[in-house]
């Protein structure tokens, strides 16, 4: 990959810096108020510098700005990280599940905003989809470390969240499966189940068996939904 020049990292580095102090403030209020262990926030800093490594890495030349649907993206982004950090204090995760799940709600809800803003603004574009799709990925596997923490469920539940990794890591030796997928509503959907499965195995109301119920519901549909898309491909992109 070519160099860039250094201005045009300044307006998005001012964002994710922007979002950094958001993160950070949002964290050690987290810390103080839920009595966390000072891993949580350390753990949530971390997950955030990787995403902002990672967002200035791939992110197109021509981008000046995030935008206002990538903007809402980080958004959850932030979010996410909370979480992540949350994983590191299983007590913390224990005894406050329903505010944490709350995040994990707000989280979930602005999923759509982004895309509807997106379309809205006539600003879609290839790299905000894949931030959206990795980030859903992101948020889907810490959702079921977060049901393993809580004793909720077998540890099988982390194949719901490491399934799209294991995906991408069988298509740098089977290359057809790099191939670009058609737009998909049923993926989407079955996106939404896994986090919202996966949200209601985390509130304190629902007990093992139900979140186990919930849990193997989000990976036979994902399993479905990665069968369907892996015999498309087979047809369609193998040589």
């Amino acid at each position: 990959m070519a160099s860039r020049p250094s201005d045009r990292y300044n307006p998005v580095l001012l964002e994710l810096m922007t979002g950094f102090i958001t993160l950070l403030a949002a964290s050690l209020m987290l810390w103080f108020c839920l009595e966390a262990s000072p891993v949580v926030p350390l753990a949530a800093i971390v997950t955030f510098l990787v995403l902002a490594g990672l967002i200035l890495y791939f992110i197109p030349d021509r981008s000046r700005w995030l935008g206002w649907a990538n903007r809402i993206t980080l958004v959850r982004g932030i979010l996410i990280a909370m979480l992540a950090g949350a994983l590191a204090d299983p007590s913390l995760l224990a005894s406050h599940t329903l505010p944490l799940a709350s995040l994990a709600t707000l989280a979930l809800l602005l999923d759509g905003v982004d895309g509807w803003i997106a379309r809205r603004t006539r600003t879609d574009s290839l790299f905000g989809a894949h931030f959206d799709m990795e980030l859903d990925a992101f948020f889907i596997l810490v959702l079921s470390v977060a049901l393993i923490v809580l004793g909720k469920v077998g540890p099988w539940v982390v194949l719901i969240g490491t399934m799209r990794y294991a995906f991408i890591m069988a298509g740098m030796r089977l290359t057809w499966l790099q191939y670009p997928l058609p737009p998909s509503r049923r993926r989407k959907s079955v996106c939404v189940w896994q986090v919202a499965a996966l949200m209601l195995g985390l509130l304190p109301m629902i007990d093992t068996t139900t979140a186990t119920w919930l849990a193997a519901t989000a990976l036979a549909g994902l399993a479905w939904s990665f069968s369907v898309d892996i015999r498309w491909l087979y047809r369609h992109a193998r040589p």
